[in-house]
């Protein structure tokens, strides 16, 4: 019998019982990929992290991230709350951590930095997405629209079709007509299985982004990823980051700019994500994924 500690919190968010929670599994030694795909199973969030000691000693930790049904390469919450939980240890594994972080995933190495207070306490992360921009397939939308329960008229395609794109972790991005139509979308298993049948070639379980702009540089979102037994995500990391960086990839101009990316509302969870899109040499770069977390429950488990 054996005491495994982890500590629970709520992320892109300073308001517990907001934001998307997450559950990080401090020290996962000892643990196969069963028993983690069991434990992330039993605390039923969108994702649990697992904190192992690092391959190589240069960097912090290696991470694996799990979803109620599956383990996955990448995602945005997960890495900006566990960043948060092992910040204000302020080691592991008996090893000092700075506040510059480094974490190995199956996606690659994904670099996160600190942000504290005047009384050293964290107060955000931000995180680099591993992978560079990879577009995937249009979808036409007489054929996406029965997956989130709207009409086609519902999307707008004067930005882009849906279209499957990641910088580490795949979905599809939607653009939708308005908040009236963001509200009164909802996944349908049935359809989305049929999506992901009718694209295996995109390897993806068809996650999908949805968004409409209420402002300049933000915009109000919901994701919804049945097939990985998520209903609806609050807060979606790595797919708006996919976001900013498609956007960046459609101007034939690129710049660098700032997104916020407002997720949950219609949940009763809001969450805010905020991106940096970076530009250099007229392409696309890089981005970054930042916010705050709050931590709600510390224990054990019993296994």
């Amino acid at each position: 019998m054996r005491d495994i500690p982890f500590v629970t919190v709520d992320v892109f968010t300073d308001q517990r019982f907001s934001g998307n929670p997450l559950a990080v599994i401090t020290d996962a030694r000892g643990l196969s990929g069963e028993d983690m795909q069991q434990i992330a199973t039993e605390f039923g969030y969108s994702e649990t992290t697992f904190v192992l000691p690092p391959r190589d000693r240069a960097n912090s930790a290696e991470v694996r991230i799990f979803t109620p049904v599956t383990e996955i390469p990448f995602a945005g919450h997960p890495n900006v709350g566990t960043a948060f939980v092992l910040a204000g240890m302020g080691e592991i594994f008996g090893h000092a951590l700075s506040d510059q972080l480094r974490f190995e995933e199956k996606a690659g190495l994904v670099e996160i930095s600190v942000q504290r207070d005047s009384s050293n306490q964290v107060i955000a992360t931000t995180i680099r997405a591993p992978g560079p921009l990879t577009i995937g397939a249009s979808i036409p939308v007489e054929q996406l629209a029965p997956c989130i329960g709207l009409t086609p008229s519902d999307i707008v395609t004067t930005r882009h079709l849906p279209t499957f794109a990641s910088v580490g972790l795949k979905f599809i991005l939607i653009e939708v007509s308005s908040l009236q139509a963001l509200g009164g979308a909802a996944s349908r298993i049935d359809a989305v299985t049929a999506l992901r049948d009718a694209y295996a070639d995109q390897e993806c379980d068809c996650a999908t982004f949805l968004y409409t702009w209420v402002g300049e540089d933000h915009v109000r979102a919901r994701v919804f990823a049945p097939l990985d037994n998520v209903t609806e995500d609050p807060a979606t990391g790595s797919a708006s980051a996919a976001l900013g960086a498609y956007l960046a990839s459609l101007n034939p101009e690129p710049q660098s700019r700032q997104l916020l990316v407002e997720q949950g509302v219609e949940m009763g969870r809001r969450s805010l994500i905020r991106l940096q899109v970076n530009v250099a040499g007229g392409r696309f770069e890089d981005v970054t994924v930042s916010g705050s977390s709050v931590e709600v429950m510390h224990g054990t488990i019993r296994l």
